[in-house]
């Protein structure tokens, strides 16, 4: 089986929006209260919203295709796209989400492996992300790849006010 990575457009608006609201509820709904997901999902992965992000020029949208589906989904962001003021010398990895079916896959590995390409192209210094403080499979795999603890935020699931983990490495000496 052979993953490849395929740019999104704003023509994959609506494959998006079906793998970003797939993912998202796999990855939390277990975790999290039925009303507050559903808010979130609408407010985040709406037509009009993914429209706007895939229109920003400083954002970056992938597909990871295995065996011709699509398995998951990478966003990057950079400069004033970023979803924390960081400086023009960090990079946002702001989502890797793999289907369920695809876990284990190697897809996760594909899509960071493009996060970091994208990183190095536009010369930044460091990679930084947001995760969930419980989301523990996911902090497994950044701190695997390098990534540790720069500090932590707020992100809001619906009206829950939840913490996220702020990670970052370095990309250059």
């Amino acid at each position: 089986m052979m993953i490849t990575i395929k740019a999104c457009t704003i023509e994959d608006v609506d494959a998006l929006r079906t793998i970003s609201i797939e993912t998202f509820t796999e990855t939390f709904e277990a975790e999290n209260d039925p009303a507050h997901l559903a808010a979130y999902l609408e407010r985040a992965y709406n037509v009009a919203q993914l429209e706007q992000e895939l229109s920003n020029p400083d954002s970056q949208f992938f597909f990871a295709m295995l065996d011709g589906e699509v398995a998951g989904y990478l966003k990057v962001n950079a400069n004033n796209a970023q979803t924390e003021a960081m400086g023009e010398e960090a990079f946002e990895l702001e989502r890797i989400y793999v289907r369920r079916a695809f876990q284990g896959s190697g897809v996760g590995k594909a899509l960071y492996d493009q996060a970091i390409r994208c990183a190095n192209e536009l010369k930044k210094r460091e990679i930084w992300l947001g995760v969930w403080e419980h989301n523990h499979k996911a902090l497994a795999f950044y701190r695997k790849h390098g990534f540790v603890q720069t500090g932590a935020h707020t992100f809001y699931m619906g009206d829950d006010a939840q913490v996220d983990l702020l990670m970052a490495k370095p990309l250059r000496p």
